[in-house]
């Protein structure tokens, strides 16, 4: 019986996962290039990647810069949604009573437009960093609380019962228990989380501000900068991945036994 043979170098890294999307990527920028060629599209209604990079290059150190204030408000409100957010799924898991008044007002609250009521933030607390914050965790303070609800109500009852049995106290059950059988649906949570912040930010720099990624792409709209709007566009999506990646680190390195058996799956798919 012959051995199969082992993969070659140039396939391996043709098949690694972080080279997958750059690909995709980079057909998504030709066929861009490409429809802008084809169809005689204006540069004052969509500007060229070469344009987009040419700003990106020039503007670097400005983008940089505006770029800390969305990122400081983005980690402020997800740090906010994590440590309300599971406390409140905590609650909702463990009781009916709480879930019955808590829960319908979570989804209720999700059907308001936040770019509607974050002008009342800035009246009420001004156009510094704190209406931005507000924004952040109100948009992702949701998904970590479905998430974890989700995940706290999904652990076996049976193995509780057993833990109980041996003598094992409330607080030792659900450290032993609950809250590693729910860590996977919770990381879940704080991923879309973690994106959704920086949405929120940028929605309160919308509102009101004079800094932030979201105030260079609104001062870019009323310039009809396009090039420049497009680069804040591609910071924001830039930051979105990276704080996406490190929670992403953060769960592999506090429950490997989960990642690992996601990546087994996945490589055998």
């Amino acid at each position: 019986m012959a051995e199969a043979k082992s993969p070659s170098g140039l396939s391996k890294v043709l098949n690694a996962a972080w080279l997958r999307p750059f690909l995709f990527l980079v057909v998504i920028v030709a066929a861009w290039d490409l429809s802008i060629r084809l169809f005689h599209i204006p540069a004052y209604q969509i500007p060229s990647p070469g344009d987009v990079v040419a700003v990106l290059w020039t503007d670097w150190p400005e983008l940089l810069r505006q770029s800390w204030p969305t990122t400081y408000a983005t980690l402020c409100g997800f740090l906010l949604s994590a440590l309300f957010g599971i406390p409140v799924a905590m609650l909702i898991a463990g009781s009916k009573t709480v879930e019955s008044y808590v829960y319908p007002l979570l989804v209720f609250s999700q059907s308001v437009p936040k770019i509607a009521i974050a002008p009342l933030f800035v009246v009420w607390f001004g156009f510094g960093i704190i209406p931005k914050v507000i924004s952040a965790f109100l948009l992702g303070f949701f998904p970590v609380v479905v998430s974890a609800v989700q995940g706290f109500k999904s652990v076996d009852p049976d193995m509780v019962d057993l833990a109980r049995a041996m003598q094992g106290s409330r607080f030792k059950v659900f450290c032993a228990v609950n809250l590693p059988h729910a860590m996977p649906a919770i990381f879940s949570g704080l991923k879309v989380s973690v994106t959704l912040a920086v949405v929120g930010a940028v929605v309160g720099e919308f509102v009101g501000s004079n800094s932030g990624i979201g105030y260079v792409m609104q001062r870019s709209i009323g310039t009809f900068d396009l090039p420049t709007m497009f680069a804040a566009l591609v910071i924001l999506a830039l930051l979105g991945v990276i704080l996406f990646w490190i929670v992403d680190r953060i769960e592999r390195l506090v429950i490997p036994w989960h990642v690992s058996q996601r990546d087994d799956i996945s490589f055998a798919s």
